[in-house]
């Protein structure tokens, strides 16, 4: 069985700090009330994960917090652009000896536990798998060998990052996922229940 791990990116859910895209049109409080939701909802779904975790906070390591879990390790991302801050993290889980490792973050209301597992069902087939967002961009990247010039030169936060990264690959090694919604506007947040009516 290959040595598998999940690696989290997470803001530490600040006021001011996340959802600063929707806040615009919401104002920060109910961002922030947004993002402890999605939060949460993926803390719920990957603890049904029988893989290693790793959480990577933001700004700082909350050793406090609800995230806590028998097979969680929690660090601090690195210094950078988003892409330095994944290259780095998935750098360091290879070097730590893991062979299959996917990445995900925290703002996809409906990533469940059983998608993530699709994603390691992909890496036992092939070297890269991708959650395309509705976007542009992705909720998940999954690797069975590291390949640095994927979290390079990339448009970080546009419509054209999952179509870039694609590029660096043979498309024969690449599994893509079920396209999920990012939450990032007023109009996303409309289409979830639970979540509308913090914006009503």
């Amino acid at each position: 069985m290959p040595k598998q791990l999940l690696i989290i990116f997470a803001k530490n859910p600040i006021k001011g700090k996340v959802k600063t895209r929707l806040a615009k049109a919401i104002g920060d409080e109910k961002a922030l009330a947004i993002y402890e939701f999605l939060l949460g909802h993926i803390h719920q779904e990957i603890r049904q994960l029988a893989v290693d975790i790793e959480v990577h906070y933001s700004h700082f390591i909350d050793y406090d917090d609800d995230w806590q879990h028998d097979r969680l390790e929690k660090k601090l991302q690195t210094e950078g652009d988003l892409g330095e801050k994944m290259g780095h993290a998935f750098h360091q889980a290879f070097a730590n000896g893991y062979q299959h490792i996917i990445g995900i973050g925290t703002d996809i209301y409906d990533l469940n536990a059983n998608d993530i597992q699709a994603g390691f069902d992909q890496l036992k087939k092939n070297p890269y798998c991708f959650g395309p967002a509705n976007d542009g961009g992705y909720y998940l990247i999954g690797m069975t060998q590291y390949q640095p010039q994927i979290f390079q030169n990339k448009s970080w936060s546009t419509a054209s990052v999952l179509k870039e990264t694609l590029r660096d690959l043979p498309p024969e090694n690449v599994a893509l996922l079920q396209e999920k919604m990012d939450v990032d506007t007023i109009e996303d947040l409309k289409q979830i229940k639970e979540l509308s009516y913090i914006i009503k």
